[in-house]
């Protein structure tokens, strides 16, 4: 017997979800099924309890300051492991409970399937040895973390940590190798590392946290540097030391270490949908060609969104993706025209200390596509001499904003600088706006704040640019 509804949903993560609401403004004869646990990633394994853990870290690295600023005894401070933990799974569970909530009451109107679907048409799944067939396909089926397997082979699972097991450790031991630069694991790194657990970080790129630039990213690895070991430029490998513990090698360095997380990426779930059965077109790593303008599989009945498609795994991403995604499907059930979505400016924030952020085209993007000095411009601020970071005992890093040289539109950012998810921020609004570097500089800055850091890269990139670009009299004061 084959169930057969307007609209499937696979998968009740983010991009599922708000797929889901999508869906159920077009028809409320759909099905939205589930493999693993509720929740959503973000709130269970990544976004939230690392922020819970992290903000655990950095209280207790501000300390520091204190006595600097009169305030003394901070030298008796230390971090109970167990306890931290303690805290962020009970963070955690409340942050998960919500969208966890969401996804049971949908079950409540026997509109949630639990299990694993498999494709065993283009337009029919088998989930439990039921059938379900729809007139469209939301493809949400999320991603799960990059281990080799030989490693678990030699080491299993118990002493390689990843997202999906690091915050269910009941207590941490003194030294752990972080393997992966990216956001989770310098997030991480430098989160453990200030809870005062050795840390050894490794990446077989030259870069951290997907920086292009080098202005930007030579200062902010020296800074991670102060914290905690670094090495780049080689890929980790480990095998079994001697004391039973794991010996980590990088090129000519190497350590031992009690425990490894891995952070090398996620792995997109498609793998596991027998995606074959449809015939789509796939590209060189098994993913379907898809227009991330309508989330549309080529002209087929299958649209896909969030981390399964491989390309931008952040949240906000998958809830605009599933929305986009949602919405077409429903229409396509409903024989109505699909519409395409103009997609927002980049953004990405690592919230390690300083942050690290991106926004727009990167440095290596446009220098790909322009010339440098003839084709953009770079507005600099160094931090360490920004008077409220000084305040903040937080001066440091850089700030690097990019424009067209021609009429100052504003491309995109690099920076590591105290606060920097807000700083993004500021300037994805203006590039949403079309603004151009005299706009943005005529907008009002308070003082004493950090802004005024961002005011002082803006004027210097305006410096740079050509003269037809420049406004007659002060830019800073907009005219009626």
């Amino acid at each position: 017997m084959t169930r057969k509804v307007d609209v499937c949903i696979i998968g009740a993560g983010s991009a599922g979800m708000y797929a889901t609401g999508q869906v159920a403004r077009h028809t409320k004869d759909f099905v939205l099924v589930n493999a693993g646990p509720l929740g959503t990633t973000c709130a269970r394994v990544g976004c939230m309890p690392s922020k819970v853990l992290i903000q655990a870290a950095d209280d207790l690295a501000h300390s520091r300051h204190f006595a600097t600023e009169g305030i003394h005894g901070a030298e008796h401070l230390k971090a109970s492991i167990p306890e931290v933990l303690a805290h962020v799974r009970k963070m955690r569970d409340g942050f998960a409970s919500g969208p966890a909530g969401k996804a049971r009451k949908i079950g409540e109107h026997g509109k949630l399937v639990e299990g694993e679907a498999r494709f065993v048409a283009p337009d029919t799944i088998e989930v439990g040895g039921e059938r379900i067939a729809a007139k469209a396909f939301v493809i949400a089926a999320g991603s799960r973390p990059v281990v080799p397997q030989a490693w678990i082979d030699t080491f299993g699972t118990g002493r390689l940590l990843t997202t999906e097991t690091l915050f269910e450790q009941e207590d941490l031991p003194g030294e752990i190798a972080v393997l992966g630069m990216g956001a989770i694991g310098l997030e991480m790194g430098q989160a453990l590392s200030r809870l005062g657990i050795r840390v050894v970080g490794v990446d077989m790129a030259e870069t951290i946290a997907g920086l292009t630039d080098d202005g930007v990213s030579y200062p902010a690895i020296a800074l991670m540097r102060e914290e905690f070991e670094v090495w780049l430029g080689a890929p980790a490998e480990l095998e079994p030391a001697e004391d039973g513990r794991i010996r980590v090698r990088a090129g000519e360095k190497e350590t031992v270490v009690d425990k490894v997380l891995v952070a090398l990426g996620r792995r997109p779930n498609i793998d596991r949908l027998n995606i074959e059965a449809t015939g789509v077109e796939l590209d060189s790593r098994g993913i379907p060609v898809f227009d991330r303008h309508t989330m549309r599989i080529g002209e087929t009945n299958l649209f896909i969104a969030g981390d399964v498609n491989g390309e931008r795994q952040l949240l906000h991403e998958a809830a605009d993706e599933g929305r986009i995604a949602g919405w077409n499907a429903g229409s396509l059930a409903k024989g109505e025209p699909l519409r395409r979505f103009r997609r927002k400016v980049p953004l990405g924030v690592v919230f390690c200390d300083p942050n690290i952020a991106t926004v727009g085209e990167t440095f290596a993007q446009l220098d790909a596509t322009l010339v440098e000095d003839e084709g953009f411009v770079v507005g600099e601020r160094d931090f360490s001499t920004q008077a409220r970071a000084r305040v903040m005992q937080a001066n440091r890093g850089i700030l690097h904003v990019y424009a067209r040289k021609s009429d100052g539109l504003i491309l995109g950012a690099e920076m590591c600088i105290p606060r920097a998810e807000h700083m993004a921020h500021h300037i994805a609004w203006a590039m949403e706006r079309g603004m151009t570097i005299a706009e943005m500089i005529a907008l009002p800055y308070y003082h004493p704040v950090l802004e005024e850091g961002l005011q002082n890269a803006l004027h210097d990139a305006y410096s740079q640019l050509d003269d037809s670009a420049k406004v007659d009299g002060i830019p800073d004061v907009p005219f009626e």
